[in-house]
């Protein structure tokens, strides 16, 4: 039972730190890459509204990030 159990705790909080990149990667990088490398459409009066979500995507991925590691805590030997 302690192996099931740890299986689960671990695909749990690899999941969810997978939210965690994937979050950073698509609201944080993205944007700013796109701005940076001037991409059709994004152009520097678009800048702080693509700060601000940048900005909130990446403290949600750096939020969820410690919520994946909390569970690995709980492993039973």
């Amino acid at each position: 039972m302690n192996l099931v159990h740890n299986e689960r705790t671990q695909l749990r909080a690899t999941a969810l730190n997978s939210v965690a990149v994937a979050s950073i990667a698509a609201g944080f990088i993205t944007p700013l890459a796109a701005l940076a490398f001037g991409v059709q459409g994004a152009t520097s009066r678009d800048l702080p509204p693509a700060a601000g979500a940048a900005l909130a995507f990446f403290v949600i991925g750096v939020g969820l990030h410690p919520l994946a590691i909390r569970p690995l805590g709980r492993l039973i030997e």
